[in-house]
């Protein structure tokens, strides 16, 4: 009996299906997200969970352009956007099951949007199995953008134009490192155990902004990312961006990571030797969760 040689790893997309997505979120921004910036009336955001989980008519419209340009595009791809969850929540159960998933969060950051912030951005992910295979992090303000996929390094792509590779920090000891947490998020048990630990670290935050967490970990701005919400439009584009960048990702338990999980905690990082010394420091996370 031959041993099975290992299947390519091939592109999820063509150069110029990458180029339409980039174009169509480019689109989706300056149609329905730009001209609602700071300009939103009271009936246009509403709360969903709670007062710090919002949904503005940015979100809603946003999300309805970029879906529609990926079923024209893509008619036999899983399409699962944040808003589309929100009505119809067994959108998720597809993704460990779907040869080609396009998860898409409009607008992360919604709180600071629609509080007049300019701390937000468009994530596109693309997963194969629930396996990310393309990340792409958008900034309408600055109209520049960071993505990859699993042939490629990850790249920073300016408004100009300008294309540059990107690569996370190198390793640090943890009282200089500087990462986000979202404390807030995690059970009751948790929350006390990171506070009694967290104080060995330089700089422990959170940007309400999943998206911009990832970029300044994926462009060496920030040594780890942890979260214990798993939401796969949140992190699905940017634990590809970290890995590709240089860093690593995965569950806390050491698990890799899958879009269609829902539970447990996420832990993505500048390094394998920084991955490693988080997750020592705060791997009674495990037990408690």
């Amino acid at each position: 009996m031959t041993d099975q040689l290992p299947m390519p790893v091939t592109a999820p997309l063509s150069p110029a299906q990458k180029t339409k997505l980039i174009n169509l979120v480019r689109r989706a921004a300056r149609a329905e997200i730009m001209p609602r910036f700071r300009r939103l009336d009271i009936g246009e955001i509403e709360t969903k969970k709670d007062e710090t989980d919002l949904v503005t008519a940015a979100d809603i419209a946003a999300e309805a352009m970029i879906t529609r340009g990926l079923q024209m595009a893509f008619p036999h791809a899983l399409i699962v956007g944040e808003e589309a969850v929100s009505k119809k929540p067994g959108l998720l159960d597809g993704i460990a099951e779907a040869e080609l998933c396009f998860i898409i969060d409009p607008v992360d950051g919604t709180w600071n949007f629609a509080k007049g912030m300019p701390l937000f951005a468009t994530i596109i992910a693309v997963c194969r199995f629930g396996q990310p295979v393309l990340g792409l992090i958008y900034d309408p303000v600055g109209d520049d953008l960071i993505v990859t996929d699993n042939t490629s390094p990850a790249v920073w792509q300016t408004q100009t134009g300008r294309i540059r590779e990107i690569q996370t920090a190198e390793p640090k000891p943890l009282d200089r490192m500087a990462g986000y947490m979202h404390i807030r998020m995690m059970p009751p048990a948790d929350r006390a155990l990171m506070w009694s630990k967290v104080g060995v670290l330089a700089y422990v935050g959170t940007l309400r902004c999943s998206a911009h967490e990832y970029r300044l970990l994926a462009t060496g701005s920030a040594d780890f990312v942890l979260s214990g919400n798993l939401n796969c439009w949140d992190h699905a584009a940017g634990v590809l961006l970290c890995q590709q960048a240089g860093g690593k990702a995965a569950m806390l338990d050491g698990t890799p990571y899958n879009a269609a999980m829902t539970s447990g905690y996420l832990l993505s990082a500048s390094s394998e030797a920084v991955w490693d010394s988080v997750a020592s420091q705060f791997g009674g996370l495990n037990a408690a969760s």
